[in-house]
């Protein structure tokens, strides 16, 4: 820092130990200009408007949390961009990249300019939506993907909470062939999960019975369709959510080239059957939480640089809603606000380091999606 200028700052954070961008931790202050980092080195208390005294304290950059749904506009009785973003940057998350499965959903510029200008009154921190792919605007995809504020789009193979939905090859290929930013798809095989629907109906049917209708093929099917038409396509701009299988994870390891992934917390947290035992409905998502042997084949992919982002998959419903006896309760569980406590867990556990960490919440969302700043 040049000294022989003397820089007044709106804020100092000093004496943390900081994580650089070259990964080395060291102790440094930061100031700060409008809500923007400006400079890091030594800075005097008087150059400062407000000074933060953060000795004994690691500095990382700010998360990001690459998939959110917010609920707004149509289902804020579940939650709303206000909270929501609220409850990121409780929990240390700066930015949010939120899910298209609204009422109505995202799938236009009309409904895009919608959550911007909610977001605009009531976000508490940075924000981006994703739009959804549907059948009836395939051909509109590349231009709606590149508008200011879209993230991306969002592909369902598999029916989850909204009415998004494309499940054949052919509207997939037609998809992804047009499309030139990164794109994100919720990998389960639809046609799978209409086949094994008449589980639901059983006599005695529990929570602890929603793995078995989401089987593991359910998930592995539509990743190697996925990977394939990918291939296909020679398109390298594929990013496949909360993988839940070891199986998807090493077909991944085989198509790094093509693909990047995304693990939830909840999945390197919890594992079936316990899980469900212990909190029946609250744990029930899509793809569902499984067996010890899948939950230690996503730390495989953790540990092998297999796995690029961890996102939340932050998915909120009432009290009301998910006591309902399953199969009528919704699946989906809120964690935007516990997504980095619960990786800092990790870390201070040992099953991870904090450069993991950096890499998996800060660093790889900027690089994949190209964030700028």
């Amino acid at each position: 820092m040049d000294k022989s200028v003397s820089k007044i700052f709106d804020l100092v954070l000093k004496n943390g130990l900081v994580v650089l961008p070259n990964n080395k931790v060291e102790k440094t202050d930061i100031a700060i200009n409008k809500g923007k980092i400006t400079e890091l080195g030594s800075v005097n208390n008087d150059q400062a408007k407000q000074v933060i005294d953060l000795k004994g304290l690691i500095v990382i950059p700010g998360a990001i949390d690459t998939q959110v749904h917010f609920r707004e506009p149509g289902l804020t009785h579940k939650e709303d961009i206000y909270h929501g973003t609220k409850g990121a940057v409780l929990g240390g998350i700066t930015t949010i990249f939120e899910m298209p499965n609204t009422s109505p959903a995202t799938i236009n510029k009309r409904e895009l300019d919608v959550k911007i200008q909610i977001a605009e009154q009531s976000a508490f921190c940075n924000y981006s939506f994703f739009i959804g792919a549907a059948k009836e605007n395939i051909h509109e995809l590349n231009k709606l993907e590149k508008l200011e504020g879209c993230c991306g789009v969002k592909i369902f193979m598999g029916s989850s909470t909204g009415n998004l939905l494309v499940e054949d090859d052919q509207s997939l290929k037609e998809i992804i062939s047009g499309l030139d930013r990164k794109f994100a798809v919720h990998s389960e095989d639809e046609y799978r999960l209409r086949d094994r629907k008449s589980i639901l109906s059983e006599p005695n049917i529990t929570v602890k019975n929603h793995p078995d209708w989401r089987d593991e093929e359910t998930a592995i099917n539509s990743t190697r369709r996925l990977l394939k038409i990918a291939r296909e396509a020679q398109k390298k701009n594929l990013h496949i959510l909360h993988i839940s299988t070891s199986d998807e994870i090493k077909k991944i390891e085989q198509n790094k080239d093509i693909c990047t992934c995304e693990v939830t917390p909840q999945h390197l947290y919890f594992h079936s059957p316990d899980c469900y035992e212990t909190f029946g409905t609250r744990v029930q998502m899509n793809p569902p939480i499984r067996t010890k042997k899948h939950q230690d084949g996503l730390w495989y992919g953790i540990k092998n640089k297999i796995v690029d982002v961890i996102g939340s998959d932050h998915a909120p419903h009432t009290n009301k809603e998910k006591n309902e006896k399953y199969p009528l309760s919704p699946a989906g569980m809120p964690g935007v606000q516990t997504l980095l406590p619960i990786m800092l867990n990790f870390v201070n556990k040992g099953k991870l380091t904090l450069d993991d960490l950096v890499r998996l919440i800060c660093k790889n969302p900027c690089k994949i999606y190209g964030i700028k700043n």
